[in-house]
Parts: C-alpha cells; sequence; structure tokens
C-alpha cells in the first residue's frame, strides 16, 4: 500500500524509492507529481507535474492513463514537464498507444524556470531549477489573495463597494507560499530558490543518509546527502518536511533511526519521513 502522511494542510500520498520509483498525490491539489508507480487511487487527478524523464520517475505513465480510460475520466492529463520534452513523450506515447490498439493522449504543458501557470484562480504554479544531469524542474504552488490596502481599511464596506464598481485599485495581492516539490537534485537548488525554506510545505529529496554513500559520490548523481542538508536545517521555516526518495541501502526503520539520531531535535517534529510502515520497501 502506498504511504501517507499529514504535512501542515496536505496530504501526500505514495512511493518514493531512489532509482527505482517515485509517484505522489497530493489531493488538495489535484496533483499527482512524478509517475514512477501508478498509484490507482490518484488515476483520476487533472495534473501531473514531471520534475525529469528518467524512467522511475515517468514509467508508469501509460499504465495511468489507462487506469484513467478505465475509469471513465474524459479529461486529458495536463502533464507539465520542462520545456523540450513534450514532443518526445508525445512520440513515445504514440508508439505505445499504437501497440495497446488506444490512443494514449496528455495535455503537454512545457515549462521553464521561473514560468507560472494558473491552475484555479486563487492557484498558481511557478517551476523553479533542480540540478540533474538531464532537463529537470522543481514546481512552488502559490496561493495569491487580495487585500485590502491599509489606505483604505478605515473606509465603510459601502464606499469600498462603490470604488471597486467605478473601477479603483483597493486591493493588493498577498502571496502565500504553499507546497514545494524538488528532487533529483543538488542541494544547491535550495540557494538558487529560498523561497523553498519559506514554503508551508516541502517535499525534498535526501537520497543518502550516512557514510554507506560519500557526499562525493551523492554529488556525482546529483542527489542530496543528508550531510550537506543538515547545515540547512536552522534555516528550514517550512511547517513541515517531507523527505523521500531514499536510496535502497537503507530500510526503512533505519531512515527514521538515522533522522531521530542525526536530525536537530529542536525541527524534528516537523520532519516526515516517506517511508512504508514495514521491514522492507513497498514491491
Amino acid at each position: 500500500m502506498p504511504t501517507e502522511l499529514t504535512a501542515s494542510r496536505y496530504t501526500v500520498r505514495g512511493a518514493s524509492l531512489g532509482g527505482m520509483y517515485t509517484s505522489l498525490h497530493v489531493p488538495e491539489l489535484d496533483a499527482l507529481f512524478d509517475v514512477g508507480y501508478p498509484l490507482r487511487g490518484a488515476c483520476s487527478a487533472s495534473h501531473l507535474f514531471l520534475s525529469h524523464a528518467h524512467i522511475d520517475h515517468l514509467g508508469a505513465l501509460p499504465t495511468v492513463l489507462g487506469m484513467r480510460g478505465l475509469s471513465g475520466v474524459e479529461k486529458p492529463l495536463r502533464v507539465f514537464l520542462p520545456a523540450g520534452l513534450e514532443d518526445e513523450l508525445q512520440a513515445g506515447l504514440d508508439a505505445l498507444g499504437r501497440l495497446h490498439r488506444w490512443p494514449l493522449q496528455v495535455e503537454a504543458v512545457p515549462m521553464k524556470a521561473g514560468q507560472e501557470v494558473a491552475l484555479r484562480k486563487d492557484l498558481i504554479v511557478r517551476a523553479f531549477p533542480t540540478f540533474h544531469p538531464v532537463p529537470s524542474l522543481g514546481y512552488l504552488f502559490l496561493r495569491r489573495v487580495p487585500k485590502l490596502r491599509a489606505e483604505f481599511a478605515h473606509l465603510p464596506g459601502r464606499e469600498i463597494g462603490a470604488r471597486r464598481r467605478a473601477g479603483e485599485d483597493l486591493f493588493e495581492s498577498l502571496e502565500h507560499l504553499e507546497l514545494a516539490y524538488a528532487t533529483d537534485t543538488l542541494p544547491s537548488v535550495l540557494d538558487h530558490t529560498p523561497e523553498l525554506l519559506q514554503a508551508r510545505v516541502l517535499i525534498l529529496e535526501c537520497t543518502f543518509l550516512d557514510d554507506r554513500k560519500t557526499v562525493q559520490a551523492a554529488r556525482a548523481g546529483c542527489h542530496i546527502h543528508l550531510d550537506e542538508l543538515l547545515p540547512y536545517a536552522p534555516r528550514l521555516q517550512n511547517e513541515a518536511l517531507v523527505l523521500m526518495h531514499f536510496s535502497q541501502l537503507y530500510k526503512p526503520s533505519e531512515v527514521l533511526q538515522i533522522l531521530d539520531e542525526r536530525w536537530p531535535a529542536e525541527s524534528r517534529g516537523r520532519v516526515h519521513a516517506l517511508v512504508p510502515d514495514a521491514p522492507h520497501w513497498w514491491s
């Protein structure tokens, strides 16, 4: 069964094992994050945010599309992905669709770092750069809400309404950093996009945890080692930090034990590990 945890106001469901599979579902955002494993309970999600095109993050997409068809989901899945991958993705799906004898169609939304797309009236996704040997992105979700400017706060509601109808600009937009997703990247992603340190929920890879893999080896594969993440701990202001994409070098129980031993006690309660409540990783 997929792992499910509560991170602040969001639910994170799914599974992630470095090099094997990563697929997460956040129902409050109607979003899948990568699709290295077919999460049946999430197949009707409207959006897929693809970090990069390695098979352990992409390989189950045809299965998910098949599940959507069997479940009666008619609206095409919107796939957000690094710009430049959209044609090859569709070509691959076209080939598989011919084998399947049924078209596999998606609505590709290519993105570049810094680009924003509105998902609904109050929710925006912004792509940011991650650092991996292939084209890759992370995704930051922002909630923008209007707030009456301070200089108009004394006005009665009737006058505010009249001024609005007359076209007067009375409101400013407040931006709330809700959730960020970054995987298969160097820890410098936190320096290049410091907003990640302030997001309500940060979902972040932490592939290696101890000296079973050196920092140098982690860097060579463009992955995060706990030794390099720990110096950021005092700066991480997230209500919840969800660590995932752990290496199969570690058993699930070892992940929790290492985090208990190594993560600073004052913020350990805000750190969650996406690991199964079982002796072994999800098969």
